[in-house]
């Protein structure tokens, strides 16, 4: 497996297991109130993935026609747009992922209470389906390097035997903490895209003024072109001779995302006071 792949993984294992808990709450409570439908929930489901799928061909297909700098620029655009998605969704979960799995029930019982227990069903669980697997798109076209189908594979897989073990078996898994750990290691993946965006970016010639001086070099050490250096680098985005722009983005986004996620924190905590007074 590739360092490519271990990016794939982990990028696909997480998103993968979001999509695999949706489709799981949504199965498991039809079965609880006794509801037909579960054909029209995988209806969705596919349809979400299909969607998923010819949108990372048509950005497949984008990427192929730039050369240059456009390709430059293309590239960077994407790494930015994938580092957004990525940071939303580390957000969101982190104010609003106790609540999923009361949304997704009471979108089922005003689905089945309006008697669309069928469209309603297959809209619910598309669009609560394709926008992970967008997300998932987006990321995995975003991701340095080449070849990264066996890591993407190997991360569904893994995201499916979570949904398996835990809808089908009943098994108890510690979800928060994999969630925790994952974000965690995706915060990290999200600041190496911004800053291999800002690496784009100047080398397009967008940033060249303010690109600066390489400020170190462990190339001699740990190369990121051959193995341990290339996983940080596809995991992380650890470069061996980082310019100051790059260092700078990357930072800047760490303390960004930690300020971010201090606020939303607080006002969680806001909320849960102000609701018990």
């Amino acid at each position: 497996m590739t360092a490519a792949d271990l990016s794939a993984l982990l990028i696909s294992l997480r998103e993968g297991t979001e999509m695999a808990i949706i489709v799981g709450i949504l199965l498991a409570y039809l079965r609880k109130v006794g509801a037909r439908g579960a054909g029209w929930v995988w209806a969705g489901v596919i349809a979400a993935v299909a969607v998923s799928l010819s949108f990372l061909g048509i950005l497949n297909a984008l990427g192929a026609t730039f050369e240059g700098t456009m390709e430059q620029v293309f590239e960077g655009t994407t790494m930015l747009l994938a580092a957004v998605f990525l940071t939303w969704m580390i957000l969101w979960m982190l104010r609003n992922a106790r609540f999923l799995k009361g949304e997704l029930q009471r979108g089922l019982d005003q689905a089945l209470a309006r008697g669309a227990g069928t469209w309603g069903l297959f809209l619910l669980a598309f669009f609560a389906v394709v926008r992970e697997g967008v997300e998932l798109a987006l990321l995995l076209f975003a991701a340095p390097g080449e070849g990264k189908l066996v890591g993407a594979v190997a991360g569904l897989a893994g995201a499916v035997a979570v949904g398996v073990l835990i809808y089908a078996f009943g098994r108890r898994i510690d979800l928060q903490t994999f969630f925790r750990v994952t974000s965690a290691l995706l915060v990290l993946f999200a600041a190496g895209l911004v800053a291999h965006a800002a690496h784009e970016f100047a080398e397009a010639g967008v940033l060249a003024a303010v690109e600066g001086p390489k400020l170190w070099s462990t190339k001699g050490v740990l190369p990121d072109s051959d193995g341990v250096g290339s996983v940080l680098r596809a995991l992380f985005g650890y470069q061996d001779e980082p310019s100051v722009i790059e260092v700078v983005t990357y930072l800047g986004y760490l303390a960004l995302v930690w300020l971010l996620a201090r606020m939303r924190v607080l006002s969680r905590a806001a909320s849960a006071v102000a609701w018990r007074a």
